[in-house]
């Protein structure tokens, strides 16, 4: 079996594979603010009630938040009160992106099944877990079942040999698959992740391969369990031996150099030597693919005792909270702040154009979020590059963008 595959099988009790329809128990459900209202209206139209199970559910204000103008802030309202009324977790303002905190909370374990209305829900493949992003309808009959439907889904497996260099990161080297794999080149397929190039890699890093599961069109993504830490106990589940995968990619990525992608789509990925020297206006720094600690300290190391290039704007929002207090604590913050960046509130506003950070017309932003297309920072008229926080520091640095390798 697959991981999937196993997953399924083992909240079943029967063997399960690819293809088949069936329905299963999960152990999560998690909506933010920019699906949770529509997840209220559809639990309520199915006729309200108790939720499924309370302890199991959670609500989170990241995508807009603080609240940018008078609707939005009656949305945010409905979900506190919904909150309320059903006894579930709900994750206020500055808490941190959904994610982040559902990992950091232990909302989602090694081995479970987890639903999230939201696209990046992939994540938690790094911990072990099947993670599927689901539509708010669906969501809703999660909140009043704890079900869901799903047809089991055939896996793609990347096995990458080598290791990185130094100064090459999980966001380049996931950046450089999607580039391979292309958007759509996984569409409702399950990925796994192996080989010696994920085995030494940090959790924070490990999120940010399973979270760009979403630009490959995947339903759900793994990273293979071998060398992953975690703050608790577990058991860990493989992949079997024999497993049966629709298709297996391997590279050698010992030679693996910086990526980039460039507008208006996360796989059109080259080198960083094809955009070296682009001239830039806004770097940014933050959303659940690039927001943790590693990736702010990283910047900081590469900025440290410099200042960011005159014109040049630099926004960074932490992951969560947590990451927040981190910085201040290893005064990884302060060396930002003195190079010129400015802190928002841990959330996702600047990655998806709610707030906080829209850019001008005809403005280069390079950014460590997962997504490019035309529009995705709120402005179709600016152009976005995505690269590593080690990419997006050194390109704030000198204004245009540029190889971190030389500072690290």
């Amino acid at each position: 079996m697959t991981l999937a595959e196993k997953i399924l099988s083992n909240h079943l009790g029967r063997s399960v594979k690819a293809g088949d329809l069936i329905i299963t128990d999960v152990d999560g459900a998690m909506a933010t603010d920019t699906t949770g209202p529509f997840a209220i209206k559809a639990f309520e139209e199915m006729g309200g009630g108790r939720v499924w199970n309370p302890e199991k559910c959670a609500l989170i204000i990241d995508h807009a938040a603080p609240a940018p103008n008078e609707r939005i802030a009656n949305l945010h309202s409905l979900m506190r009160q919904f909150a309320k009324e059903k006894g579930i977790r709900l994750f206020e303002i500055g808490e941190g992106i959904c994610h982040q905190v559902m990992v950091e909370h232990q909302f989602v374990r090694p081995g479970d099944i987890f639903m999230g209305a939201d696209s990046h829900t992939p994540t938690y493949g790094a911990l072990g877990a099947m993670a599927c992003g689901v539509g708010s309808t669906d969501l809703a009959a999660v909140l009043k079942t704890g079900k869901i439907w799903l047809k089991v889904p055939e896996t793609i497996r990347i096995i990458c040999n080598g290791y990185l260099q130094e100064g090459v990161t999980a966001k380049d080297l996931i950046l450089y698959l999607v580039g391979k794999i292309s958007i759509s080149g996984a569409t409702y397929q399950s990925v796994e992740f192996h080989g010696e190039a994920f085995e030494n890699m940090t959790l924070a890093s490990r999120m940010t391969i399973a979270n760009m599961v979403a630009e490959m069109g995947g339903k759900t993504g793994f990273v293979h369990p071998k060398g992953l830490q975690l703050d608790y106990s577990f058991d860990a589940i493989y992949p079997d031996a024999n497993a049966h995968y629709v298709q297996t990619f391997e590279f050698d990525v010992s030679n693996l150099q910086a990526q980039i992608s460039s507008p208006e789509s996360p796989d059109n990925v080259e080198n960083i030597h094809a955009h070296e020297g682009q001239k830039i206006d806004y770097a940014f720094i933050g959303t659940c693919c690039n927001g943790r600690l590693e990736d702010l300290q990283i910047a900081a190391q590469i900025l440290k005792g410099n200042r960011i290039a005159e014109g040049v704007r630099f926004v960074i929002a932490p992951a969560s909270r947590s990451v927040l207090l981190d910085a201040i604590s290893d005064g990884t913050l302060q060396t930002l702040i003195e190079a010129g960046a400015a802190i928002i509130n841990p959330g996702c506003g600047p990655c998806v154009g709610t707030h906080q950070g829209v850019p001008a017309n005809d403005e280069v932003v390079i950014s460590a979020a997962n997504r490019n297309f035309k529009g995705r920072m709120g402005n179709p008229n600016s152009n976005i590059y995505l690269g590593a926080p080690a990419t997006v520091a050194a390109s704030a640095l000198e204004g245009k963008i540029t190889n971190p390798k030389k500072y690290l």
